[in-house]
């Protein structure tokens, strides 16, 4: 046996304090544990924080009011690893809480201490608390700089790759969070982070594939990006990514991507080289993807395969044989898979916002992405059918696309549709339709073969107004077609269309006064439209604020003054004055009030005569014209029934255009012969008794003295025959008043006008040339105005004590132009004018300053010659008052001292 050797226990040094087991209960006593100088203290604390916070959130805040936040980021910076581990454990875990990330954010060194953990030294778990301190962080924006401006974005980069799934679905987060911002965009491509995110697409957890589609998202909102993505086939994997139907919850996420990245036409181009495109489509409608084009073989023709030269041959060939790849298994998607209906709407989506451009409209037009769209519209689902329209109407801006629609029979789901519950499904299928039809007659035809009138007139009492709005366009385009404008007045859009006019919202107030203007343009439809009392509502649009609502509300009216009943319906509604206020204002002004205006005028002569001072030789004047003189813009015109009723008064007169005889003149007229026998007789009884009394009185002053009770007796009979006849005209007065009121206006007549007309029409009218029947109507008028007047006596001219006395005579501040015996340049030129419209001469009126107004006339300078050379025929100006029947050249100077005082 061997000798036993007794062991050598060394007792503790007296200056080491004993080891004590300390149990607490309090977390305030944790948290000055944080402060020991020993590090298994520190270890413990850190750790038994990070247990207690990771309860609630309420034992975070309270943590951070007991100053734990302190601590901890010191020890996050320990050289101990598993202090650092614990402190990185507890303090990730508290940046859930607001406050926490409060006090983080006043604290330069807590976004650089977590950074510093994610160095590829430090532990797998250290990584994953510090990439879940920066995530929670990252939601703030001023933290989001912080993290940038530290090369946090590197960092988290690297942690991409990390083979912990923890750490990766934090760092995700983390670049999804600073993806927001487009620095870190840029960031994120020079850190070579976009590859690590599409490698993570095929990660075995569905919150790793979430968060790292929603970077991309992000990150594809960048264009240059959006070209790395591209280099890197993102595109083929985000469609593989769509084929696998275990994944459908996340399809949406991937096509939101694949939305972004199709919004460059090289991505276009690219994904319709590789037959991307049209797998796609295939996965999005649920079918079998069409066959796919041989390829060419190995080498340089490879590398052709996917030019349109390579499609070209490839589709010639027919005899061709197949290459060995296409025998091998069809990749992910070739088969029929079914997608959710957010895929399909997102889908959707995504075409309509690539189709924003031109050239995008184009590759798609040529992948047929329409038929596609067409597919969508029967499905069941209203967001599906909703994003379909929407992106069929963008599409359409495509003229080649317009046809296609029509062709794939894609119009009779878009007119179904308009009969749709859902309100932004009838307004997606009303845009799609108003943007099919815009400029294509075949179109508007086959809407109409579809029995889509009648629906799209039912949908203008719809409650949806941009619904409302988009049907009026369709209509407006619609009207464009005779026939078909013609079928659409029959079944009554033109009553239709006054709900629309009713409506507050200003696009529907626009498109409905646009498409009124579009189905308005025969008398029928305007008789219509004016008994329905349409007109009221066109002239209350002038009141709007809106620009587009007045020019498309002048527009309509413009088309609806052709009548002369519906002008006179718009001047009596207050449009005329409405439209001279848009005319006169400096920034509502617009030339579709002019339109307006110049065809109210053009209805109403007086009226244009009053305020413009001018008629051209196609305005001719009938019966019923009136001169008011010149007027202001602003000042209300009056009819000629207004200005009968005025009273008497000094101001100058109404002249009256009117060929109508006084019915008392012409019953005399009729019987002439009898009323020269009845004024012969009187005549003749009238002298003989007088004669007799004379003599009789005669001698009887010579023969008898005055009898005064005679005299007297005499004298009170005859006053009082004078009151009874008095009495008697008074009554008669009141009488004709009274009767006046009720029976309805009767103008002024005059007889003498009927008699110029006739004269001119036997007289002028049969003249061999124009300038031989302008020159004897001048004289003409000059004879029945006063004749001549030489130069330099017109102010001797006695016109206006004659003007006077008429108006005394007819007690009425009209004259009717006839009655007028000694005229001037106002009144001889109104004369020539209306004369010479009744014979087809064609001249102006314009008036001038001072009572002047002038006749224009176009004529040849030369004399007709039959068989002489002809020249443009010049403007000449009539002189009515020095030299009647003159012409003179419009640019002379006798002619500028005609018109001028």
């Amino acid at each position: 046996m061997g000798k036993k050797v007794k062991e050598d226990k060394k007792p503790p040094p007296d200056d080491v304090f004993d080891t004590l087991a300390v149990e607490s209960r309090q977390a305030g006593t944790v948290v000055l544990m944080l402060s020991s100088p020993e590090e298994d203290v520190q270890s413990k604390a850190c750790e038994a924080i990070y247990k207690f916070v990771d309860k609630c959130d309420e034992n975070k805040k309270q943590l951070l009011d007991l100053g734990a936040g302190e601590a901890l980021l010191k020890l996050m910076q320990s050289e101990d690893r598993i202090v650092r581990r614990n402190a990185c454990m507890a303090m990730g875990v508290m940046t859930a809480h607001p406050e926490v990330r409060k006090f983080l954010r006043k604290r330069e060194e807590s976004v650089p201490a977590f950074i510093q953990l994610l160095a590829p030294e430090e532990d797998t778990v250290v990584h994953e608390f510090s990439a879940l301190g920066l995530s929670n962080m990252a939601t703030e924006f001023s933290s989001k700089a912080s993290i940038f401006e530290s090369g946090g974005v590197d960092a988290l980069v690297k942690c991409l790759s990390s083979s912990d799934p923890d750490v990766q679905k934090n760092s995700v987060e983390a670049l999804a969070q600073l993806l927001l911002d487009y620095q870190s965009r840029a960031a994120i491509r020079d850190a070579d982070g976009l590859n690590p995110l599409l490698e993570l697409l095929k990660s075995e957890f569905a919150i790793i594939q979430k968060l790292s589609l929603l970077a991309l998202d992000r990150a594809s909102q960048d264009s240059e990006n959006r070209s790395a993505l591209r280099e890197l086939e993102a595109m083929s994997k985000l469609i593989d990514f769509v084929a696998h139907p275990e994944w459908n919850d996340l399809h949406v996420m991937a096509v939101m991507v694949l939305s972004n990245l199709l919004e460059d036409i090289e991505s276009l181009e690219l994904i319709k080289e590789t037959g991307g495109l049209k797998r796609l489509v295939a996965l999005i409608t649920d079918q079998v993807p069409p066959e796919e084009e041989p390829k060419a073989g190995t080498g340089k023709g490879e590398k052709k395969a996917g030019s349109r030269a390579a499609k070209k041959s490839a589709k010639g060939s027919k005899s061709g044989k197949k290459d060995e790849s296409e025998k091998e298994e069809p990749p992910p998607g070739e088969a029929i898979i079914p997608t959710l209906p957010d895929v399909k709407m997102c889908a959707a989506k995504a075409i309509a916002r690539s189709a924003k451009s031109a050239e995008n409209r184009k590759i798609l037009h040529e992948q047929e992405a329409e038929k596609m769209l067409i597919h969508l519209l029967s499905h069941e689902s209203n967001d599906v059918q909703t994003a379909a329209a929407q992106a069929l109407g963008v599409m359409s801006e495509n003229l080649l696309s317009k046809d296609s629609i029509r062709e794939w029979e894609g119009l009779q789901p878009l007119i179904k549709l308009c009969n749709s519950d859902n309100g932004d499904v009838k307004e997606a299928a009303t845009l799609a339709l108003a943007n099919l039809t815009a400029g294509n007659s075949t179109n508007c035809q086959e809407v109409s073969n579809l029995n889509g009138v009648e629906t799209l007139i039912h949908l203008l009492a719809d409650s949806r107004d941009e619904a409302v709005a988009n049907t009026c366009c369709v209509l407006t385009n619609m009207a464009t077609e005779e026939g078909l404008r013609s079928e659409a007045q029959g079944k009554g859009v033109v009553t239709a269309l006054l709900e629309p006019l009713k409506s507050q919202n200003t696009r529907v107030q626009a498109k409905s006064s646009l498409a009124v203007a579009a189905f308005v343009c025969d008398a029928d439809s305007r008789s219509d439209f004016r008994n329905a009392g349409g007109i009221e509502n066109l002239v209350m649009l002038l009141h709007s604020g809106n620009d587009e609502v007045r020019r498309n509300a002048a527009w309509a009216l413009a088309v609806c003054a052709v009548d002369e009943p519906t002008a006179i319906e718009i001047c009596k509604l207050g449009g005329m004055d409405l439209l001279q206020e848009i005319q006169v204002s400096g920034t509502r002004k617009n030339p579709f009030a002019e339109v307006a205006l110049e065809r109210l005028l053009d209805a109403n002569l007086s009226a244009k005569y009053s305020l413009t001072g001018q008629l051209s030789s196609t305005n001719l004047i009938e019966d019923g014209f009136y001169d008011a003189g010149q007027i202001r813009p602003n000042t209300k015109f009056m009819s000629i029934e207004d200005y009968c009723k005025q009273e008497l008064n000094d101001k100058r007169p109404i002249l009256f255009i009117v060929a109508k005889a006084d019915p008392v003149a012409t019953q005399s007229a009729s019987n002439p012969e009898l009323e020269a026998k009845d004024n012969s007789k009187t005549n003749v009884s009238g002298k003989s008794s007088r004669t007799g009394r004379e003599g009789k009185g005669g001698r009887r002053r010579a023969s008898m003295i005055p009898d005064d009770d005679r005299k007297s007796k005499q004298k009170e009979k005859e006053e009082k025959q004078k009151e009874e006849e008095l009495q008697a005209q008074l009554q008669k007065e009141a009488e004709a008043l009274a009767n006046s009121e009720n029976q309805p206006f009767n103008p002024p007549t005059d007889s003498n006008l009927v008699k110029y007309i006739e004269e001119v029409t036997e007289r002028i009218l049969p003249l061999a040339t124009t300038t031989e029947q302008v020159k004897a109507l001048a004289q003409f008028v000059a004879d029945k105005m006063g004749g001549c007047i030489e130069k330099g006596q017109l102010p001797n001219f006695s016109w206006e004590l004659p003007l006077s006395q008429v108006k005394f005579e007819l007690k009425s501040n009209v004259v009717p132009i006839g009655k007028i015996k000694a005229g001037i340049h106002i009144h001889r030129a109104l004369l020539f004018k209306a004369l010479a419209d009744r014979i087809a001469l064609p001249c102006t009126l314009t008036r001038g300053e001072y009572n002047r107004a002038w006749n224009e006339v176009m004529l040849p300078e030369t004399p007709e010659q039959p068989g002489a050379q002809k020249f443009p025929p010049r403007c000449f100006i009539v002189d009515l008052i020095h030299q009647p029947g003159r012409l003179m050249r419009s640019d002379s100077p006798e002619a500028v001292t005609y018109k001028k005082l």
